[in-house]
């Protein structure tokens, strides 16, 4: 995008679906741990290359904290989640307090690690600005038997402020949480031949029922969707997974003038 007008800018930036956006310089020449690219979209299967979270990709295995420990960096800026997705968890947290002290206890450790609405400033060359934000995805698949398990994966869709989509056959699982919480919610009566569309899913269960699942996502139509599979009653849930990544690259020079250049001696 060509512009001066910052406030253009701004709106672009807050209503594009798009894990990159260039303003007032060309698309090319993307710099590791600068412009890192992909993420959402038909480039939503993987995570940034040269972005933090791309080494998760790799691991078999990791530390719990590890997202946190990747982005535990001086300049992060909280950004303000929707008003609905902070009453949502604010009435989780208390419903779970009460009825499943150890869901609540997960619930805010997800909430402390998830980095959801967050924005850090990247190095780059003098005349750029280069941000990158983290935010979640616009729908999560949520597939497991067990009424604790379930309750597992609405912690962390909640956490990271995604809205839950479930099968029909679920509903009586959530049927007594708070109506603030069950209004992130979606049904759907057949997930896999259904027209609702997700980013990304999460599964408790077994192997087999994972190797069906994959079958079943991998046959729809549009991007391909990641799966994360868990054991039943596996609380580690990869939360990098359920975010996308954005990259935003300002040419502050051509959009008008840049202070820190002014100021060079």
């Amino acid at each position: 995008m060509h512009t001066r007008i910052d406030e253009t800018i701004a709106q672009v930036v807050a209503t594009a679906k798009v894990s990159n956006l260039y303003i007032n310089r060309n698309i090319v020449g993307a710099v590791v741990g600068v412009q890192p690219f992909g993420s959402e979209g038909l480039s939503g299967t993987g995570l940034k290359a040269g972005g933090p979270l791309y080494l998760q990709r790799l691991l078999a295995t990791r530390p719990q904290d590890d997202l946190a420990q990747s982005l535990s960096v001086a300049n992060v800026e909280q950004l303000a989640a929707p008003d609905n997705e902070i009453q949502a968890r604010e009435a989780f947290s208390t419903w779970a307090a009460q009825e499943a002290p150890a869901i609540a206890k997960l619930f805010r450790r997800y909430c402390k690690i998830g980095h959801s609405y967050t924005r850090q400033v990247l190095p780059g060359p003098t005349g750029e600005r280069n941000s990158y934000s983290l935010l979640p995805r616009q729908r999560v698949l949520c597939l497991a038997e067990d009424r604790t398990d379930l309750l597992t994966q609405i912690a962390a869709t909640l956490a990271v402020g995604t809205q839950a989509l479930m099968s029909e056959s679920q509903r009586p699982l959530v049927s007594a949480l708070p109506n603030a919480v069950q209004a992130c919610f979606v049904f759907e009566a057949d997930w896999a031949c259904g027209n609702t569309e997700y980013d990304a899913i999460l599964h408790h269960g077994d192997c087999d029922q994972l190797r069906h699942v994959c079958q079943l996502a991998a046959q729809r139509k549009g991007t391909i969707v990641g799966v994360s599979g868990l054991n039943r009653g596996e609380t580690d849930i990869p939360l990098e997974r359920l975010l996308t990544e954005h990259a935003l690259s300002v040419n502050t020079a051509a959009a008008g003038g840049n202070a820190s250049l002014m100021t060079l001696d």
